[in-house]
């Protein structure tokens, strides 16, 4: 069977057409959360998809003793240099982590959404949730899906290595999932696709999963949220 499109995007060459995601974004988010929840130092939290590392430096500088995970070998190394974090190298369906044992479990920056049914989506779900004792805290950031056709970049022209790439976006006809295709001078070409969950969505997989949503933000600033913010961001707190 061909791997999914997310074991293979995000590697070298997605360090490479991404290399300076924004810190200060991870600073900002972090700190609005910190304050929602109240974090504090020593609270054990596991950065699910951490990527890089970029909002586990924020939270481990806030005091918080953190551990990533992520699928992808590339960005566990560089998030265990960069973030200096204990990582673990896991698919998010079946999470290696002792239940209920962390104080808060995060996923950001649209993290979720990249399976091919709902039901994977929800299995990923109550295994995030699972992690948290009860009275912790689980956060989801994530795109807004009423704005996503909107602001669309249908075509745009980027760069890899300091080659020049196609970047092509579109919705498909249900309006299920937002694609974006990378596509390289020699033919290569790297999909990725995003389920386009409605915030009531998320926040009924959110209380599925066994946790009870708190704060509805649209913004890294901590804004509530509305139907134009450019972020669903839900604060849960694990039943």
């Amino acid at each position: 069977m061909a791997p999914d499109w997310y074991e293979e995007y995000f590697g070298e060459e997605y360090l490479l057409l991404y290399p300076h995601r924004d810190a200060e974004d991870a600073g900002r988010l972090v700190a609005t959360l910190a304050g929602a929840v109240e974090l504090a130092p020593g609270w054990r939290v596991l950065d699910v998809a951490c990527g890089t590392g970029r909002h586990a430096a924020a939270l481990r500088a806030r005091g918080a003793r953190v551990t990533g995970l992520d699928l992808s070998r590339q960005l566990l190394r560089r998030a265990r240099q960069d973030a200096q974090i204990p990582v673990i190298r896991s698919d998010v369906r079946a999470i290696p982590v002792r239940p209920g044992t962390m104080d808060m479990t995060v996923n950001l920056f649209t993290s979720f959404g990249y399976f091919d049914s709902d039901r994977e989506h929800r299995r990923a779900l109550r295994e995030m949730v699972a992690t948290v004792r009860r009275g912790g805290w689980f956060a989801l950031d994530f795109l807004n899906a009423a704005r996503v056709a909107g602001d669309l970049v249908p075509q745009e022209n980027g760069m890899l290595a300091g080659r020049p790439v196609r970047i092509d976006r579109w919705v498909d006809p249900p309006r299920e999932y937002v694609f974006k295709s990378i596509t390289t001078e020699d033919g290569r070409r790297f999909v990725e696709r995003v389920r386009l969950f409605a915030p009531g969505e998320l926040e009924r997989l959110c209380t599925e999963a066994g946790s009870i949503v708190r704060h509805r933000l649209g913004d890294y600033d901590g804004a509530p949220f509305a139907p134009d913010s450019p972020r669903v961001i839900l604060v849960a707190e694990v039943a």
